[in-house]
């Protein structure tokens, strides 16, 4: 509790309101939780702690359903999810080497060019060459320590294709799992990763889990017509989201 004391009022309940609302659109969607929560956050804490926030409560939420992800996802999240934990700390690297108001635009863009592929005509349902596959797995690393946004090229990659969205939901959910844990590790690596954010991260966590059984209780409602849509207005959200920095 003194640990958390170290939060002000208002902090926790930004921290809270915010957390319940995006872990529902998680289980709706299988991604978005941090692509709507982080810009939240960061207004209450710093963009390092709202990251590290973020990447812990993930990494939890992503373990708690590692039965769900063996039983549904696909064999290609196996080998985009080992890329990202290869790729992740090259992502933190170029951020650290690229101006600020060049990576602010670099992140709008990729954004934006998430929103537009799930608009396109869905793909077959088989499974992308290893090429395709490998160039997914690295650039989402690389987007998870440049952005902490890890989604712009996977959902695209499952969302874009003519499979089960259970397949799609389990899939996405297992990647955005191990760039979470790649997150916190590298936060970890680079010592910023205090004992008061682990804390605010656990604390938070049982309304993460609240929000995303709510969120997986509708899943099992709407259509399929339905979901790509919500799935589409997330991803406008997030390039605006972006656009919004940039200006």
């Amino acid at each position: 509790m003194e640990i958390l004391a170290s939060f002000g009022a208002l902090q926790i309940a930004v921290a809270v309101a915010a957390t319940l609302g995006a872990a529902f659109i998680r289980g709706l969607t299988g991604f978005g939780f941090g692509i709507l929560l982080v810009p939240i956050l960061a207004l209450a804490l710093t963009p390092v702690e709202a990251v590290l926030v973020l990447n812990i409560m993930a990494g939890l939420l992503s373990l708690s359903e590692i039965r769900y992800i063996l039983r549904e996802a696909e064999r290609s999240a196996l080998t985009i999810g080992a890329l990202v934990l290869v790729t992740t700390l090259p992502g933190l690297m170029l951020l650290d080497a690229t101006p600020p108001a060049l990576a602010r635009l670099l992140i709008a863009l990729v954004a934006l060019s998430a929103f537009v592929a799930v608009l396109l005509p869905r793909r077959a349902g088989d499974q992308p060459g290893h090429l395709t596959t490998g160039l997914t797995g690295a650039a989402a690393g690389i987007l998870t320590g440049f952005a902490a946004m890890p989604g712009p090229p996977v959902v695209p990659y499952y969302v874009g294709r003519d499979i089960p969205r259970r397949t799609a939901k389990a899939s996405m959910i297992a990647v955005f799992g191990v760039a979470a844990m790649a997150g916190v590790a590298s936060g970890a690596t680079l010592g910023v990763l205090e004992w008061r954010i682990v804390v605010l991260a656990v604390a938070l966590f049982p309304l993460v889990m609240l929000g995303n059984w709510l969120g997986s209780h509708a899943f099992g409602k709407v259509s399929e017509r339905l979901w790509r849509i919500v799935v589409g207005v997330v991803l406008a959200a997030a390039a605006g989201t972006a656009f919004l920095k940039l200006l």
